[in-house]
């Protein structure tokens, strides 16, 4: 199977961390739309809900390559310039035809692979895998699979069979599907990768290598070269693109620079500028990118949205390059540090000044600094939950001798469908799997109250509850609809 592999940086519309040029805020799908009524209907009672579909905008085919990766590519749908003679399409009929006879259908029903069919195999078993929607009522299709970014209640495939399983692969954060996120959603599906701990397949280290990369001294930088670096750099340095996302991070930050000396080379906040050659946001991984953020002696690492869990490059990486993360994201986060003092945490400091005062104590002391950075230096990760997590996850991480986790997810939904196969050919009942609100928890977004609105992003910031609290009502809709067992109970006025 493909392997994982780190091509190109993730893009917004997918990760909502990287605006490329000339996109607007509404491409990205953060735009409110007018309210919509949704009458649902279901036996004697009707039931009257306001519904807004969040977040729609175009999105095109993905190239499946990159996908495989663990990252996606926006790709034009492609053209065949050379169709198959009739002849040849005839015999890839049958063929078809004998696969999906012979075997459990697992149908795309969000097209994150690109794949019109292919027969996958999953240790003993096997299972046809296809984003070929006319599968939809072959006697062979027994699991729909989604991807979260592009799950979308105006097409769905209902009414739901009592023998088709839902699975749910979805490693973003709710931004860019906040439906997701509230029970009557999440509680639809039967199988779930996401990157919650307590999913079937957890991804919660999909950011992460492996514990070689954390333990290698590869860019770090001496700190007593870092105090001379002190003369002309920052203590402090922020890198985001993505402005004013749901965890409100840019007016910490904000009030965060009015005590302590931030370089801020991103859009957001921008007062420092890259050098020409790594403006680009494909340059994020690139070595020379990495050398210049080595330099410094903390990172600001401030997740998108604050969700158990939901952990980013943006804790990882400073943590390879030997860069001492000051984090704010997932509440759980001191679950996964590589030991007890390897990060500074945001949610210990009532305020930023109080957080700008320990920088600057850090900043001062190299043995206070040095206790932050000497698990590093001695190569020891002593987290016995990452360790555990990093050695039995089922997938891999630029590792061609592993299953990258697109892979070890369609296989995990055709072992657990074989299996109930398996059970009704003995006259067992199947086992019926489910997910629950720990597979996705995210709290509602929360503005910083100790600074005013920038008047620059007031109106989107003032996006995200409104947004939070639509997509609530939008849930349940989508849930009542699915217990009534109708195709289309949406009836729809403008």
């Amino acid at each position: 199977m493909p392997s994982q592999t780190r091509a190109e940086p993730r893009i917004s519309i997918l990760h909502g961390d990287q605006v490329p040029a000339g996109m607007t805020v509404e491409e990205i799908g953060t735009q409110m739309v007018p309210l919509r009524e949704v009458v649902l209907g279901c036996g004697p009672t009707r039931e009257h809900l306001v519904v807004v579909e969040l977040g729609k905008f175009e999105r095109k085919k993905f190239k499946n390559s990159d996908l495989r990766a663990g990252h996606a590519k926006m790709e034009e749908e492609p053209v065949h310039l050379y169709p198959l003679p009739e002849r040849e399409a005839l015999i890839l009929k049958r063929k078809n035809q004998l696969e999906t006879d012979s075997y459990p259908i697992m149908l795309w029903w969000s097209p994150l692979t690109g794949e019109t069919g292919r027969l996958g195999q999953c240790g003993a078993d096997a299972c046809f895998f296809t984003i070929n929607r006319t599968y939809l009522h072959h006697p062979m299709t027994k699991a729909f699979l989604f991807y979260g970014t592009d799950f979308n209640i105006d097409s769905l495939p209902l009414p739901r069979k009592a023998h088709h399983d839902w699975a749910l692969f979805h490693e973003e954060s709710p931004k860019n599907n906040y439906k997701l996120f509230h029970k009557p959603v999440i509680t639809l599906f039967n199988y779930t990768a996401t990157f919650s701990r307590h999913s079937h397949l957890p991804l919660t280290t999909q950011y992460l290598e492996g514990v070689e990369v954390l333990k290698s001294l590869r860019y770090l930088v001496p700190l007593r070269s870092k105090n001379n670096l002190r003369r002309r750099l920052a203590p402090l340095v922020y890198i985001q693109s993505d402005c004013d996302p749901p965890s409100d991070r840019d007016s910490y930050v904000r009030e965060l620079m009015t005590y302590i000396e931030v370089d801020s080379y991103g859009e957001c906040l921008r007062n420092k500028d890259l050098p020409q050659q790594l403006k680009n946001p494909a340059s994020m991984d690139a070595d020379g990118f990495y050398r210049i953020i080595a330099q410094y002696k903390f990172i600001l690492a401030f997740e998108n949205a604050v969700c158990d869990d939901y952990i980013t490059e943006k804790f990882w990486r400073p943590l390879k390059l030997g860069v001492v993360p000051v984090y704010y994201g997932s509440p759980s986060i001191a679950d996964w540090l590589p030991s007890n003092r390897s990060a500074i945490l945001v949610s210990e400091f009532a305020h930023p000044r109080e957080l700008a005062n320990y920088i600057r104590q850090l900043d001062h002391d190299d043995r206070m600094y040095e206790a932050y950075i000497e698990w590093k230096l001695k190569g020891e990760v002593s987290n016995q939950r990452l360790l555990t997590a990093l050695r039995e996850r089922k997938w891999g991480v630029q590792d061609v001798h592993q299953d990258n986790y697109i892979d070890a997810f369609e296989c995990m939904v055709c072992t657990k469908v074989w299996d109930n196969i398996r059970l009704q050919e003995k006259g067992l009942p199947p086992k019926r799997w489910k997910a629950d609100v720990s597979h996705l928890s995210c709290p509602e977004p929360a503005v910083f109250a100790f600074s005013p609105l920038a008047p620059r992003w007031s109106s989107l910031r003032e996006m995200w509850i409104p947004s939070f609290e639509q997509s609530k009502k939008e849930a349940q809709a989508l849930r009542w609809e699915n217990g009534c067992g109708v195709s289309r109970n949406l009836y729809k006025f403008a």
